[in-house]
Protein backbone atom coordinates (compact mmCIF):
# COMPACT_ATOMS: atom_id res chain seq x y z
CA UNK A 1 0.00 0.00 0.00
CA UNK A 2 1.00 3.62 -0.58
CA UNK A 3 0.51 6.63 1.67
CA UNK A 4 -1.31 9.37 -0.22
CA UNK A 5 0.75 12.52 -0.73
CA UNK A 6 -0.49 15.85 0.56
CA UNK A 7 -2.02 18.12 1.48
CA UNK A 8 -1.93 20.10 -1.77
CA UNK A 9 -4.12 22.88 -3.15
CA UNK A 10 -5.52 23.70 -6.60
CA UNK A 11 -4.65 27.36 -7.16
CA UNK A 12 -7.41 28.27 -9.64
CA UNK A 13 -9.89 29.58 -7.08
CA UNK A 14 -7.24 31.63 -5.23
CA UNK A 15 -5.29 33.41 -7.97
CA UNK A 16 -6.19 37.10 -8.16
CA UNK A 17 -5.08 40.68 -8.59
CA UNK A 18 -4.07 41.28 -4.97
CA UNK A 19 -0.94 40.08 -3.18
CA UNK A 20 -0.05 37.38 -2.29
CA UNK A 21 -2.35 35.81 -4.87
CA UNK A 22 -1.07 37.71 -7.92
CA UNK A 23 2.27 35.92 -8.42
CA UNK A 24 3.39 32.31 -8.36
CA UNK A 25 6.03 33.14 -5.76
CA UNK A 26 3.55 34.91 -3.50
CA UNK A 27 0.79 32.32 -3.70
CA UNK A 28 3.26 29.51 -3.04
CA UNK A 29 4.51 31.24 0.11
CA UNK A 30 0.89 31.66 1.23
CA UNK A 31 0.14 27.98 0.57
CA UNK A 32 3.24 26.81 2.44
CA UNK A 33 2.34 28.98 5.43
CA UNK A 34 -1.04 27.21 5.64
CA UNK A 35 0.61 23.79 5.75
CA UNK A 36 0.27 22.66 2.14
CA UNK A 37 3.02 20.57 0.61
CA UNK A 38 2.05 20.85 -3.06
CA UNK A 39 0.29 23.08 -5.58
CA UNK A 40 -1.73 22.15 -8.64
CA UNK A 41 -1.24 24.92 -11.20
CA UNK A 42 -3.84 26.06 -13.77
CA UNK A 43 -2.29 27.05 -17.08
CA UNK A 44 -4.76 29.69 -18.30
CA UNK A 45 -2.77 32.64 -16.87
CA UNK A 46 0.68 33.04 -18.47
CA UNK A 47 1.81 35.31 -15.64
CA UNK A 48 1.87 32.19 -13.43
CA UNK A 49 3.12 29.74 -16.05
CA UNK A 50 3.57 30.22 -19.79
CA UNK A 51 2.41 26.84 -21.07
CA UNK A 52 4.04 27.04 -24.49
CA UNK A 53 7.32 28.21 -23.00
CA UNK A 54 7.25 25.42 -20.41
CA UNK A 55 6.75 22.94 -23.26
CA UNK A 56 9.49 24.32 -25.47
CA UNK A 57 12.11 25.24 -22.86
CA UNK A 58 13.33 22.82 -20.21
CA UNK A 59 15.25 25.74 -18.70
CA UNK A 60 12.04 27.74 -18.21
CA UNK A 61 10.25 24.69 -16.80
CA UNK A 62 13.09 24.26 -14.32
CA UNK A 63 12.73 27.94 -13.34
CA UNK A 64 9.01 27.47 -12.61
CA UNK A 65 9.76 24.34 -10.63
CA UNK A 66 12.48 26.25 -8.78
CA UNK A 67 10.05 28.98 -7.70
CA UNK A 68 7.70 26.36 -6.25
CA UNK A 69 10.48 24.33 -4.64
CA UNK A 70 11.99 27.48 -3.09
CA UNK A 71 8.75 27.89 -1.15
CA UNK A 72 9.10 24.35 0.17
CA UNK A 73 6.42 22.93 -2.13
CA UNK A 74 6.10 20.53 -5.05
CA UNK A 75 4.11 20.90 -8.25
CA UNK A 76 1.53 18.11 -8.13
CA UNK A 77 0.06 18.54 -11.61
CA UNK A 78 -0.81 21.14 -14.23
CA UNK A 79 -4.42 21.80 -15.25
CA UNK A 80 -5.99 22.67 -18.61
CA UNK A 81 -9.64 22.61 -17.54
CA UNK A 82 -10.56 25.67 -19.64
CA UNK A 83 -8.60 24.56 -22.69
CA UNK A 84 -9.91 21.00 -22.47
CA UNK A 85 -13.45 22.36 -22.46
CA UNK A 86 -12.75 23.93 -25.86
CA UNK A 87 -11.65 20.68 -27.47
CA UNK A 88 -15.36 19.90 -27.93
CA UNK A 89 -18.05 22.61 -27.76
CA UNK A 90 -21.66 22.24 -28.87
CA UNK A 91 -22.58 25.30 -31.00
CA UNK A 92 -25.24 26.35 -28.49
CA UNK A 93 -22.39 27.22 -26.08
CA UNK A 94 -20.04 28.96 -28.55
CA UNK A 95 -20.52 32.49 -27.26
CA UNK A 96 -20.48 31.42 -23.60
CA UNK A 97 -17.19 29.56 -23.95
CA UNK A 98 -15.44 32.10 -26.18
CA UNK A 99 -14.08 33.80 -23.08
CA UNK A 100 -11.95 30.73 -22.35
CA UNK A 101 -9.79 31.47 -25.41
CA UNK A 102 -7.57 34.44 -26.31
CA UNK A 103 -9.21 37.23 -28.28
CA UNK A 104 -7.83 36.20 -31.72
CA UNK A 105 -9.65 32.85 -31.54
CA UNK A 106 -13.08 34.11 -30.51
CA UNK A 107 -16.05 34.02 -32.90
CA UNK A 108 -14.19 31.30 -34.82
CA UNK A 109 -15.02 27.85 -33.37
CA UNK A 110 -12.75 25.93 -35.72
CA UNK A 111 -9.66 28.00 -34.92
CA UNK A 112 -10.55 28.07 -31.24
CA UNK A 113 -10.67 24.27 -31.21
CA UNK A 114 -7.28 24.02 -32.96
CA UNK A 115 -5.83 26.39 -30.36
CA UNK A 116 -7.23 24.22 -27.55
CA UNK A 117 -5.77 21.03 -29.00
CA UNK A 118 -2.37 22.68 -29.29
CA UNK A 119 -2.65 23.84 -25.68
CA UNK A 120 -3.21 20.25 -24.56
CA UNK A 121 -0.18 19.10 -26.54
CA UNK A 122 1.90 21.83 -24.94
CA UNK A 123 0.61 20.64 -21.56
CA UNK A 124 1.86 17.13 -22.28
CA UNK A 125 5.39 18.31 -23.01
CA UNK A 126 5.36 20.88 -20.18
CA UNK A 127 4.33 18.16 -17.73
CA UNK A 128 7.18 15.98 -18.97
CA UNK A 129 9.65 18.86 -18.59
CA UNK A 130 8.44 19.40 -15.03
CA UNK A 131 8.75 15.71 -14.17
CA UNK A 132 5.00 15.23 -13.64
CA UNK A 133 3.09 12.02 -14.25
CA UNK A 134 -0.54 13.20 -14.45
CA UNK A 135 -2.50 16.12 -15.89
CA UNK A 136 -5.97 17.51 -15.08
CA UNK A 137 -8.49 18.56 -17.71
CA UNK A 138 -12.09 18.51 -18.93
CA UNK A 139 -13.35 16.45 -21.87
CA UNK A 140 -15.55 19.12 -23.42
CA UNK A 141 -19.11 18.40 -24.47
CA UNK A 142 -20.90 17.87 -27.77
CA UNK A 143 -23.91 16.07 -26.27
CA UNK A 144 -24.55 17.88 -22.99
CA UNK A 145 -27.49 19.98 -24.30
CA UNK A 146 -29.31 16.67 -24.85
CA UNK A 147 -28.53 15.14 -21.42
CA UNK A 148 -32.23 15.20 -20.44
CA UNK A 149 -33.83 15.58 -23.84
CA UNK A 150 -37.16 16.82 -25.04
CA UNK A 151 -37.90 16.08 -27.79
CA UNK A 152 -36.15 12.73 -27.70
CA UNK A 153 -32.64 12.39 -29.07
CA UNK A 154 -32.44 11.40 -32.76
CA UNK A 155 -31.40 7.80 -33.26
CA UNK A 156 -27.62 7.45 -33.36
CA UNK A 157 -26.90 10.88 -31.88
CA UNK A 158 -25.07 9.57 -28.79
CA UNK A 159 -22.98 7.15 -30.83
CA UNK A 160 -22.02 9.91 -33.28
CA UNK A 161 -21.18 12.33 -30.46
CA UNK A 162 -18.87 9.94 -28.66
CA UNK A 163 -17.25 8.83 -31.90
CA UNK A 164 -16.38 12.46 -32.64
CA UNK A 165 -15.19 13.07 -29.08
CA UNK A 166 -12.92 10.04 -29.37
CA UNK A 167 -11.61 11.22 -32.73
CA UNK A 168 -10.68 14.60 -31.27
CA UNK A 169 -9.02 13.25 -28.15
CA UNK A 170 -7.07 10.29 -29.56
CA UNK A 171 -4.21 12.40 -31.00
CA UNK A 172 -4.02 14.32 -27.71
CA UNK A 173 -3.89 11.11 -25.69
CA UNK A 174 -1.16 9.84 -27.99
CA UNK A 175 0.85 13.02 -27.40
CA UNK A 176 0.56 12.52 -23.65
CA UNK A 177 1.57 8.89 -24.05
CA UNK A 178 4.74 9.95 -25.85
CA UNK A 179 5.54 12.17 -22.86
CA UNK A 180 4.71 9.51 -20.25
CA UNK A 181 1.86 11.50 -18.69
CA UNK A 182 -1.71 10.42 -17.83
CA UNK A 183 -4.65 12.58 -18.92
CA UNK A 184 -7.03 12.77 -15.96
CA UNK A 185 -10.54 13.82 -16.92
CA UNK A 186 -12.53 15.48 -14.18
CA UNK A 187 -15.88 13.70 -14.38
CA UNK A 188 -18.21 16.66 -14.14
CA UNK A 189 -21.74 17.80 -15.08
CA UNK A 190 -21.47 19.96 -18.17
CA UNK A 191 -18.95 17.56 -19.71
CA UNK A 192 -19.78 14.61 -21.92
CA UNK A 193 -17.75 12.60 -19.39
CA UNK A 194 -19.97 13.19 -16.36
CA UNK A 195 -20.41 9.71 -14.82
CA UNK A 196 -19.14 6.15 -15.12
CA UNK A 197 -21.32 5.13 -18.06
CA UNK A 198 -20.32 8.15 -20.16
CA UNK A 199 -16.64 7.56 -19.32
CA UNK A 200 -16.94 3.95 -20.50
CA UNK A 201 -18.56 5.08 -23.76
CA UNK A 202 -15.55 7.35 -24.28
CA UNK A 203 -13.06 4.59 -23.48
CA UNK A 204 -14.64 2.46 -26.19
CA UNK A 205 -14.04 5.24 -28.72
CA UNK A 206 -10.39 5.71 -27.78
CA UNK A 207 -9.72 1.95 -27.78
CA UNK A 208 -9.31 1.79 -23.98
CA UNK A 209 -6.37 4.18 -24.25
CA UNK A 210 -4.05 3.65 -21.25
CA UNK A 211 -3.62 7.41 -20.78
CA UNK A 212 -7.37 8.14 -20.58
CA UNK A 213 -7.51 8.27 -16.80
CA UNK A 214 -9.60 9.92 -14.10
CA UNK A 215 -9.57 12.83 -11.70
CA UNK A 216 -11.74 11.70 -8.79
CA UNK A 217 -13.90 14.42 -7.19
CA UNK A 218 -16.70 13.05 -4.98
CA UNK A 219 -18.51 16.39 -4.74
CA UNK A 220 -19.85 16.06 -8.29
CA UNK A 221 -21.21 12.63 -7.50
CA UNK A 222 -23.05 13.81 -4.37
CA UNK A 223 -24.89 16.32 -6.56
CA UNK A 224 -25.77 13.53 -9.04
CA UNK A 225 -26.81 11.08 -6.29
CA UNK A 226 -24.16 8.64 -7.57
CA UNK A 227 -22.46 6.14 -5.25
CA UNK A 228 -19.04 7.75 -4.98
CA UNK A 229 -17.55 4.90 -2.91
CA UNK A 230 -18.62 2.16 -5.32
CA UNK A 231 -17.16 4.35 -8.09
CA UNK A 232 -13.70 3.89 -6.52
CA UNK A 233 -14.19 0.11 -6.41
CA UNK A 234 -15.07 0.11 -10.12
CA UNK A 235 -12.55 2.59 -11.51
CA UNK A 236 -9.63 2.61 -9.06
CA UNK A 237 -7.19 1.36 -11.68
CA UNK A 238 -7.87 4.52 -13.74
CA UNK A 239 -7.94 7.05 -10.87
CA UNK A 240 -4.70 9.03 -10.96
CA UNK A 241 -5.78 12.33 -9.38
CA UNK A 242 -7.96 13.36 -6.43
CA UNK A 243 -9.72 16.66 -5.75
CA UNK A 244 -10.74 16.81 -2.12
CA UNK A 245 -13.96 18.82 -2.28
CA UNK A 246 -17.07 18.60 -0.11
CA UNK A 247 -20.72 18.98 -1.11
CA UNK A 248 -24.24 18.58 0.19
CA UNK A 249 -27.56 17.64 -1.40
CA UNK A 250 -30.70 18.70 0.46
CA UNK A 251 -33.74 18.26 -1.82
CA UNK A 252 -37.02 19.85 -0.86
CA UNK A 253 -40.59 19.77 -2.12
CA UNK A 254 -39.65 22.62 -4.44
CA UNK A 255 -36.18 21.75 -5.68
CA UNK A 256 -33.96 18.81 -6.54
CA UNK A 257 -30.97 17.94 -8.71
CA UNK A 258 -31.53 20.62 -11.34
CA UNK A 259 -31.61 23.52 -8.89
CA UNK A 260 -34.44 25.62 -10.30
CA UNK A 261 -32.04 28.07 -12.01
CA UNK A 262 -30.97 29.29 -8.58
CA UNK A 263 -27.53 30.67 -7.60
CA UNK A 264 -25.23 28.28 -5.78
CA UNK A 265 -26.26 29.54 -2.35
CA UNK A 266 -29.92 28.61 -2.95
CA UNK A 267 -29.52 25.25 -4.68
CA UNK A 268 -30.43 21.92 -3.12
CA UNK A 269 -27.03 20.68 -4.23
CA UNK A 270 -24.08 22.91 -3.50
CA UNK A 271 -20.35 22.69 -2.83
CA UNK A 272 -19.04 23.24 0.70
CA UNK A 273 -15.73 23.67 2.45
CA UNK A 274 -14.13 20.49 3.75
CA UNK A 275 -15.98 19.07 6.72
CA UNK A 276 -19.08 21.25 6.17
CA UNK A 277 -20.77 18.93 3.67
CA UNK A 278 -21.92 15.33 3.44
CA UNK A 279 -18.98 13.50 1.81
CA UNK A 280 -17.63 10.54 3.80
CA UNK A 281 -13.95 11.34 3.45
CA UNK A 282 -12.85 8.73 6.01
CA UNK A 283 -14.22 6.03 3.74
CA UNK A 284 -12.74 7.66 0.62
CA UNK A 285 -9.23 7.96 2.04
CA UNK A 286 -9.45 4.35 3.27
CA UNK A 287 -10.47 3.05 -0.16
CA UNK A 288 -7.80 5.05 -1.98
CA UNK A 289 -5.16 3.74 0.42
CA UNK A 290 -6.46 0.20 -0.02
CA UNK A 291 -6.15 0.51 -3.80
CA UNK A 292 -2.65 2.06 -3.77
CA UNK A 293 -3.71 5.45 -5.15
CA UNK A 294 -0.42 6.88 -6.42
CA UNK A 295 -1.12 10.61 -6.29
CA UNK A 296 -1.86 13.68 -4.21
CA UNK A 297 -4.84 14.74 -2.12
CA UNK A 298 -5.54 18.21 -3.59
CA UNK A 299 -7.93 20.70 -2.02
CA UNK A 300 -10.34 22.31 -4.44
CA UNK A 301 -12.24 25.08 -2.68
CA UNK A 302 -15.64 26.06 -4.15
CA UNK A 303 -17.79 26.74 -1.09
CA UNK A 304 -20.98 28.77 -1.50
CA UNK A 305 -20.80 30.12 2.06
CA UNK A 306 -17.35 30.15 3.70
CA UNK A 307 -14.54 32.60 2.94
CA UNK A 308 -11.94 31.07 0.64
CA UNK A 309 -8.94 31.77 2.87
CA UNK A 310 -10.69 30.18 5.84
CA UNK A 311 -11.60 27.23 3.65
CA UNK A 312 -7.98 26.84 2.58
CA UNK A 313 -6.59 27.05 6.11
CA UNK A 314 -9.12 24.54 7.45
CA UNK A 315 -8.75 22.38 4.36
CA UNK A 316 -5.01 21.91 4.78
CA UNK A 317 -5.51 20.56 8.29
CA UNK A 318 -8.52 18.49 7.23
CA UNK A 319 -6.59 16.69 4.50
CA UNK A 320 -3.55 16.18 6.70
CA UNK A 321 -5.72 14.59 9.37
CA UNK A 322 -7.43 12.29 6.85
CA UNK A 323 -4.34 10.98 5.09
CA UNK A 324 -3.71 7.44 6.28
CA UNK A 325 -0.08 6.53 6.90
CA UNK A 326 -0.37 2.96 5.70
CA UNK A 327 0.87 0.09 7.81
CA UNK A 328 3.84 -2.06 6.87
CA UNK A 329 2.74 -5.03 8.97
CA UNK A 330 -0.35 -7.01 9.91
CA UNK A 331 -1.83 -6.42 13.36
CA UNK A 332 -1.50 -10.12 14.27
CA UNK A 333 2.14 -10.51 13.22
CA UNK A 334 3.07 -10.92 16.88
CA UNK A 335 1.42 -14.35 16.83
CA UNK A 336 2.94 -15.49 13.55
CA UNK A 337 4.92 -18.70 13.20
CA UNK A 338 7.85 -19.43 10.93
CA UNK A 339 7.17 -21.35 7.69
CA UNK A 340 6.85 -25.05 8.51
CA UNK A 341 5.62 -27.34 5.71
CA UNK A 342 5.32 -30.28 8.09
CA UNK A 343 3.07 -28.30 10.43
CA UNK A 344 0.98 -27.07 7.49
CA UNK A 345 0.44 -30.62 6.30
CA UNK A 346 -0.54 -31.71 9.80
CA UNK A 347 -3.10 -28.87 10.11
CA UNK A 348 -4.55 -29.83 6.71
CA UNK A 349 -4.55 -33.52 7.51
CA UNK A 350 -2.39 -34.42 4.52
Amino acid sequence: MKTIKGPAVFLAQFMGAQAPFNTLEGICAWAKNLGFQGVQIPTSDPSFIDLRKAAESKTYADEIKGVVNAAGLEITELSTHLQGQLVAVNPVYDQLFDGFAPEPYRNNPAERQKWAVQQLKYAAKASQNLGLQAHATFSGALLWPTVYPWPQRPAGLVEAGFAELGRRWTPILNAFDECGVDVCYEIHPGEDLHDGVSYELFLDEVNQHPRACLLYDPSHFVLQCLDYLAYIDIYHERIRMFHVKDAEFNPTGRQGVYGGYQPWLNRAGRFRSLGDGQVDFKAIFSKLAQYDFPGWAVLEWECAIKNSEDGAREGAAFIRDHIIRVTDKAFDDFAATAPNPTLNNTVLGI
